[in-house]
């Protein structure tokens, strides 16, 4: 008689899920632990959480000019940024399988159009970025990207995962107007403040303070479904809100039922770049180092979210390692090349995507989802816009608090060689309001910091390098090379 027929089976222990076919056996639902509806539920959270940068990006990018005084049509953008960010969600669902969706980069489109776009055309601001994403491909075929990845120390990236956590709890505080930048005619050392004067006015922020306590409450009892339950609920309440009260403004998305729900796609920009003509208006190295500006956000902006996003979701290994990374890795890399070719800017790994692992997303099939409201929205953009900033960013609270409880406890905080560099990681991002600076000053700490201790044989190749490369990033203004 074989062991297993004779070995007595324990309950308490896991047993083996038999094989399944159809979407569950591609996507490995059940393998995961996961379920089709909660698939479901956190491909709609994801969508509404990052649904803002339909509007948004447009407004970063339309409102800047090129060389020639052009601009960039509105409604073209729209259509540039949706059809994007559903074509490389999908493809990082279909083919990464992880429930990372993608759209255009905040930070990256701003340095687009603020840095690139002024010292030449816009096809050719939009052709480095496609340059951009081809050496971020070309870096995962040869396996860099992956090799800086692995060479950062666990307690390291779980800073980084508590940084993604924080950034986006102030986010969603900033996005929500819970809090507020203070103007700079205040001539104050303080950046923030509470609300838009010192104060919690309006409906607005009543709707985010209520969303955040629902999510929490709902959380609290173990509600299924808890985050979306809580971002439909408080829509619901705003478009009430919206039509018996006076809202002077509630951001970027008003809560209201759209005249004409249909749009029309209009696809001018996909396609309209030059790949070279950048480099004949800047030259040869201004040229090189814009793109290398544009790659170094793409490249750890990414990095960091996949770390933070896979940690959450449960797809990494005892060292914090995803298998199957560099499919990921190469998908993002298309998808800063597909940014640059539709004329939308860098598209990158969104940080919201948490906001559907707090749902309970363990496969590319919540991307699935995400990616086909994205479709969808080509043709019905005044709907997707309706869900309003404060009741979408209760969820970002919610899954930053997830993300530190999970992750704070396994730092060596007694080494202080990891420690400190992870200290530093975690608040810069917020800080800064950048996942890029976070894990830049974080690794230049490590290295620093090891190298002090005697331990710089602890350090791998790839961490000196990277460092020597933020160092270089960060000097590029004192040396005139920006």
């Amino acid at each position: 008689m074989s062991p297993s027929a004779s070995a007595p089976v324990d309950a308490k222990q896991p047993q083996p899920q038999s094989p399944r076919g159809g979407i569950d056996g591609y996507f490995k639902i059940t393998e995961r632990g996961s379920t089709l509806a909660r698939e479901v539920r956190g491909g709609f959270a994801t969508f509404f959480a990052m649904a803002y940068i339909i509007v948004l990006n447009p407004i970063i990018l339309g409102s800047a000019k090129d060389m020639y005084g052009h601009q960039l049509d509105n409604e073209q953008l729209v259509t540039a940024t949706v059809l994007t960010a559903a074509f490389t969600t999908l493809l990082m669902g279909v083919i990464g399988n992880v429930p990372i969706a993608l759209a255009a980069g905040l930070g990256v489109n701003t340095v687009v159009a603020l840095q690139l776009a002024p010292r030449m055309s816009w096809p050719d601001a939009m052709g480095m970025v496609v340059l951009a994403g081809f050496v971020v491909m070309l870096l995962v075929a040869t396996g860099l990207r992956e090799r800086v990845m692995s060479a950062v120390p666990l307690g390291l990236r779980k800073g980084i995962a508590i940084g993604i956590g924080l950034f986006i709890m102030l986010i969603g505080l900033v996005d929500s107007g819970f809090v507020s930048r203070m103007p700079d005619a205040a001539h104050t050392t303080v950046p923030l403040q509470l609300g838009g004067d010192g104060h919690l006015n309006g409906w607005p922020v009543l709707v985010f303070v209520l969303g955040v306590l629902l999510t929490l409450a709902l959380i609290v009892r173990k509600v299924p479904g808890a985050i979306l339950i809580s971002i439909v609920v408080m829509t619901l309440v705003a478009m009430i809100i919206n039509s018996v009260a006076t809202v002077p403004s509630w951001g970027l998305t008003t809560p209201k039922w759209p005249g004409n729900p249909v749009s029309t796609p209009d696809f001018g920009l996909v396609g309209d770049i030059s790949l070279f003509g950048g480099f004949e208006k800047v030259g040869v190295l201004t040229g090189v180092l814009f793109v290398f500006t544009v790659l170094l956000s793409c490249f750890f902006d990414a990095m960091g979210t996949i770390m933070g996003v896979g940690d959450e979701a449960k797809l990494t290994d005892a060292n914090g390692n995803m298998p199957g990374i560099n499919k990921v890795l190469f998908i993002d890399g298309i998808a800063v090349a597909a940014g640059g070719a539709s004329s939308s800017s860098a598209t990158t790994c969104f940080v919201e995507s948490t906001a559907g692992v707090g749902e309970g997303a363990r496969t590319g099939f919540a991307n699935v989802v995400t990616g086909g409201l994205f479709a969808v929205a080509l043709f019905l953009t005044p709907l997707a816009t309706m869900v309003p900033s404060q009741a979408a960013t209760p969820a970002l609270l919610a899954v930053g608090f997830l993300i530190l409880s999970g992750s704070i406890r396994q730092i060596d905080w007694s080494d202080h060689t990891i420690a400190i560099p992870a200290f530093v990681t975690m608040l810069m991002m917020p800080f800064t309001y950048s996942i890029t600076n976070g894990i830049g000053m974080g690794f230049v700490t490590f290295t620093v910091l090891r190298l002090a201790a005697g331990r710089g044989r602890e350090v791998p190749a790839a961490m000196y390098a990277v460092s020597a490369v933020f160092a270089f990033y960060y000097l590029m203004p004192a040396l005139n090379l920006t």
